[in-house]
């Protein structure tokens, strides 16, 4: 049991759980609010949809990237003091369809090597293949010696098996010159 009598740790706060019905409320609010995004979408595409609202949607589009350049969300008392430092770098963001997604990728050095790596290797194994690298000249000569070395014993075997036979058939000459006396 813990010092003090309580139970549980002294550090944190306790624990608050969310009920279904409350996460199945919530779920319900995103699916309308989603709902009707999708129908302002639809409706605002046709001339059916407000002329002022397209006017305010026009003007809005224009007036955030000013403001995203001149105000951002400032933290502490960033808000309160007026910088200008001009080694910063404003960060831009950038919308969806300025995106250049098809652009050639640059890779970072690791990425890099390891392509380069594998180049490397197959170009290697297509050499070694047509027997252009010393490995495959030195296998293809160690290959030619066994081959000889294997012709030469096979050659030898059926000598001695030829020899055998004419000593086999010299044999029974003799035994049956031998019992024809």
């Amino acid at each position: 049991m813990p010092k003090g009598g309580r139970k549980g740790g002294h550090k944190g706060r306790a624990r608050q759980y969310t009920s279904p019905e409350e996460i199945d409320a919530q779920l319900q609010a995103e699916k309308q609010k989603a709902r009707e995004e999708e129908e302002q979408e639809e409706g605002g595409d046709g001339a059916a949809g407000d002329p002022k609202k397209e006017k305010k949607s026009l003007d809005s589009d224009e007036s955030e990237d000013e403001e995203d350049d001149y105000q951002q969300k400032r933290k502490g008392v960033e808000g309160l003091i007026d910088i200008e430092n001009p080694n910063r770098v404003a960060q831009t963001t950038k919308k969806v369809t300025q995106l250049d997604l098809d652009g050639p990728k640059e890779l970072s050095r690791r990425e890099r090597e390891e392509i380069e790596k594998q180049k490397a290797k197959e170009r290697y194994m297509k050499m070694h293949l047509a027997g252009k690298t010393e490995q495959a000249k030195a296998d293809l000569a160690r290959l030619a010696i066994i081959r000889k070395q294997r012709e030469e014993a096979a050659r030898k075997k059926e000598e001695e098996r030829k020899a055998k036979d004419d000593a086999t058939l010299s044999g029974r000459r003799m035994q049956s010159l031998s019992l024809n006396k």
